[in-house]
């Protein structure tokens, strides 16, 4: 069966060709006790089967290459009280001031970060609001002042009276934010259980629910197999879950997301992929190492790159000039040894969607995604339009959906 995708521009695209009924039922509102023990969907060669998470290296071959993305999810739900009594909800989204992920989480006494807020429009500009944090060591005041409106965020500049970092704020005064779909608080499970094992990047507010299922015994069976392990870290927006309103997709401006990649792991890529051998785990996974490929077709195209960026649609206006993937990921290695970098360090705001062609992985493990996502569409654009066999395939066959449901893996149609 050939589902091999077009290479037209996605723009024109309708969001609601790419919807299904789901059954509120069918959301999982909790995981599983153990993490390995979901239903795994099979999707190869048009054929559709099922089996048992914890199986999965039997379907995988030595040399085979998983890449894992290693974000980890921060407190990043502050709740906060004006003096009228109003609650005011800040979520931090990414760092300003320092714009750096990493030096943003050790700075000490203040960080301006873009934050989503809820009940924001009773916040009023320049107001400060204050928190009393108690720890079991410390008591101290954490303040939060409103500096600016952007039309789909807010500038907020926090400071505080003790000599804490910002991460050590978060981890006392924040909380885990859960995906809204699942219309429930965060509880003290969610504390381990929304965080793959191997989750290391602090940095995401939202976790890359594809490696939820992996496990110490499923990563002993990959070693086992001799199955490659490499480790990305694209840091998760807000915008994940952001809904397309547009009626197409040239009205949508997909989300900006960090990514932060060494040399150690293009050079492994770049074996990998020669033969067809990369398995990307999840959406985020996917995402980050097709940006580095696009990277490297920019950089052979002579482009003036002073820092990494791939755009929403460049794949596209770009598709006269692709490269081999040895040949792209070459030049992001060259490019980076001339600047003196250890870590390829940028934005992706790629659309992955059908038109679109996967260059990089010839297999992606994901979860079931939302209707009329974006996430749905870069599955479509991976297997064409069985998209719809495996979905259907999934609700008739008791499948749990979304971030803490069960898991697929969808070998690229050839």
């Amino acid at each position: 069966m050939n589902n091999k995708p077009s290479h037209a521009h996605p723009s024109a695209l309708a969001i609601t060709d790419y919807t299904y009924q789901l059954p509120d039922a069918r959301i999982a509102k909790y995981p599983l006790t153990e993490r390995d023990t979901s239903k795994l969907l099979v999707y190869k060669d048009g054929d559709i089967s099922q089996k048992v998470f914890k199986d999965l290296s039997a379907l995988l071959h030595p040399n085979d290459c998983l890449v894992f993305n290693d974000t980890r999810v921060i407190h990043a739900r502050i709740h906060f009280q004006r003096q009228t009594g109003a609650l005011i909800e800040v979520m931090c989204l990414e760092p300003v001031e320092p714009a750096e992920v990493s030096e943003a989480f050790i700075r000490k006494k203040s960080t301006v970060w873009r934050a989503m807020v809820g009940n924001g429009k009773r916040w009023k500009m320049g107001e400060l609001l204050t928190r009393n944090i108690t720890t079991e060591t410390a008591t101290y005041q954490l303040h939060v002042e409103l500096q600016e409106r952007e039309p789909d965020a807010y500038i907020v500049r926090f400071s505080w009276d003790a000599d804490f970092t910002f991460a050590e704020v978060l981890d006392d005064a924040g909380i885990l934010p859960l995906p809204p779909y699942l219309n429930r608080d965060t509880e003290q499970e969610d504390e381990e259980r929304y965080q793959t094992v191997y989750a290391q990047a602090d940095g995401s507010v939202a976790a890359p629910t594809a490696g939820l299922h992996f496990t110490k015994r499923v990563f002993d069976d990959l070693k086992e197999r001799q199955v490659q392990s490499v480790f990305v870290t694209l840091h998760v927006g807000a915008g994940t879950f952001k809904p397309v309103k547009s009626d197409t997709m040239q009205d949508h401006e997909m989300h900006k997301e960090r990514i932060l990649v060494s040399v150690n792991a293009i050079e492994k890529m770049c074996a990998a992929a020669d033969n067809n051998r990369i398995i990307a785990v999840g959406t985020t996974s996917l995402r980050t190492i097709e940006s580095i490929y696009w990277f490297g077709v920019k950089l052979l195209a002579q482009y003036e790159m002073k820092e990494f960026f791939v755009g929403q649609w460049e794949p596209y206006e770009l598709a006269d000039k692709t490269v081999e993937v040895s040949a792209a990921l070459d030049a992001v290695l060259e490019w980076m040894l001339k600047n003196g970098k250890s870590y390829l360090n940028g934005y992706t705001q790629v659309l992955i969607a059908p038109g679109y062609q996967i260059r990089m992985a010839n297999a992606l493990i994901t979860n079931f995604h939302q209707p009329q996502s974006t996430l749905l569409l870069l599955v479509a654009a991976l297997i064409g339009p069985d998209w719809k066999r495996v979905y259907n395939y999934a609700l008739e066959n008791n499948f749990r959906f979304l971030s803490f449901g069960d898991s697929s893996i969808l070998f690229k149609n050839s």
